[in-house]
């Protein structure tokens, strides 16, 4: 338990909870970690509709959601349960068990890759050192559950929005993981709180400056990854009706626009650790601030860093989501293969050689690497 928790915890539960034996103790804190995870990424997927909404309402000179609650907040609550109560439709000539694990097989690895997020410095579900790894196998999964739908519901409409799907995000799943090798050469570890930590110091020292190209690759495929615009051929409405999910109503379909936006904050996330430093404050550098300030249980964070800091990177990473939906027109699909096969692919390939260079020259993150 962390130091600034136990100062705020009465004596007699600090007791209790150090009677319990240390797998008990464990047990608590791993699922009291899930609970608040699961909660927190949920409130944040639903509440994101509603700021899309806002959002390019605004760059569109339109109001958004202003009549359910105040603002409009109680919006993403009125569209969950209008969701619930819609009746859920089989295909007749669908195969009936594919149908209905499609959607789960979108949605868990969207949830599952959480565990080896790292919030902060001790908030962790899974601290393994594989979990560039874990992360990269379960983002990978998520495409299945897109092929079933649209191969299980026995639509042409479905089963070609899943197709594009299969080969877009297979296209972009090759130029994130070779982005993703440039950040273990550049931290060294396969461990998330371990590349956080090698951005300490400022933002001189985040990775985003040295590797700016595997930057914008990564961010771009994730959000091609995601089939959001101007990557959303697999929707394609005015092509293919609605793609992979056409034939899907009520709870199934929520879980697909569930699993979108879970998917689009888990890219925001990674991001923001691999490239802005994770929990890392941005006055890290200012020692005398954080002497001063670093260990205050509440305002700490502001210079010694925490999951505020995360999570407002993540927020500008969602936002840049919402602006390119309201700006760019939906490419056409030779251009996203173009994109990802003859652009991305050879970019990140070329900046891992330049990485290399960097590495023998001591330049950036290897600075001092001898010494």
């Amino acid at each position: 338990m962390p130091e600034f928790l136990g100062s705020l915890v009465p004596a007699f539960a600090l007791n209790l909870w150090n009677a319990l034996p240390g797998l008990a103790q464990y047990l608590i804190t791993v699922l009291f970690k899930i609970l608040i995870l699961t909660i927190g990424v949920i409130l944040i997927v639903a509440f994101s509709t509603y700021f899309e909404r806002k959002v390019i309402g605004r760059m569109q000179a339109r109001v958004g959601p202003n009549r359910v609650g105040p603002k409009g907040l109680g919006q993403p609550f009125a569209d969950v349960i209008k969701l619930l109560v819609k009746e859920v439709i089989v295909p007749a000539k669908s195969n009936r068990f594919l149908f209905v694990i499609a959607p789960l097989l979108t949605l868990i690895p969207a949830l599952a890759a959480w565990a080896v997020i790292p919030l902060n410095s001790w908030f962790v579900i899974a601290d393994i050192n594989a979990g560039l790894l874990y992360v990269l196998a379960l983002t990978s999964v998520g495409v299945y559950g897109v092929i079933l739908a649209g191969w299980a519901t026995n639509s042409k409409y479905a089963f070609l929005g899943a197709m594009r799907s299969a080969a877009q995000i297979v296209a972009y799943e090759i130029a994130m993981g070779f982005a993703l090798v440039g950040i273990l050469m550049a931290a060294g570890s396969l461990n998330l709180g371990d590349i956080v930590r090698a951005q300490s110091g400022g933002p001189q020292n985040w990775f985003i400056l040295p590797l700016l190209p595997l930057f914008l690759v990564y961010w771009i495929s994730g959000v091609a990854e995601t089939n959001r615009a101007p990557f959303d051929v697999a929707e394609g409405e005015s092509e293919i009706v609605a793609g992979f999910h056409v034939e899907y109503s009520g709870v199934a379909f929520a879980l697909f626009f569930l699993a979108e936006y879970a998917n689009m904050v888990l890219i925001s996330s990674l991001t923001a650790i691999f490239f802005l430093g994770g929990w890392a404050s941005p006055l890290e550098f200012w020692d005398y601030g954080v002497e001063s300030f670093g260990g205050n249980p509440f305002f700490g964070w502001i210079f010694a860093g925490g999951f505020p800091w995360l999570f407002i990177k993540m927020a500008f990473f969602m936002y840049t989501f919402f602006w390119l939906r309201a700006t760019f027109p939906r490419y056409r699909y030779d251009q996203i293969m173009r994109l990802g096969w003859k652009v991305f692919i050879p970019v990140t390939i070329v900046w891992i050689g330049v990485e290399g260079v960097m590495a023998w020259f001591e330049i950036g993150p290897w600075e001092g690497l001898t010494g």
